[in-house]
């Protein structure tokens, strides 16, 4: 049985994306990326992931609009952790009562993140 964790991951800074990507594999979760908000929300559908991580400014559709999809139309509990730039508290804040699980702020330490995902994911 394949008990790989899988995690969305909405990041619209590739460079940031493939740092999360190599550093969370490494730890043996599969990581799908998204480059914007519509994508997650396409690969959350379609995989239902254990946990989603998600930028909150992304073009297109928001993190804030992620989480209120995934919490409102898709009715689902998992772990959403946002990340957010500095000066973004009234967003942060939206993020919670929205749904959010945790809270990043930009620029972050990967071993911290994965550190906060394998207690999430435990």
């Amino acid at each position: 049985m394949n008990t790989t964790k899988k995690i969305v991951l909405a990041e619209d800074n590739s460079i940031l994306s493939l740092l999360l990507k190599f550093k969370l594999e490494k730890e043996g979760y599969n990581l799908l990326i998204a480059v914007n908000g519509k994508e997650a929300i396409d690969l959350i559908e379609e995989h239902q992931p254990d946990m989603i991580l998600t930028d909150i400014m992304m073009p297109f559709v928001s993190g804030l609009e992620v989480i209120s999809h995934v919490r409102n139309k898709l009715d689902l509990s998992t772990p959403i952790v946002v990340f957010s730039s500095a000066g973004q508290e009234e967003m942060v804040l939206n993020a919670f009562n929205l749904g959010a699980t945790d809270f990043m702020s930009k620029p972050f330490s990967p071993n911290e993140l994965i550190i906060r995902t394998k207690r999430l994911l435990r």
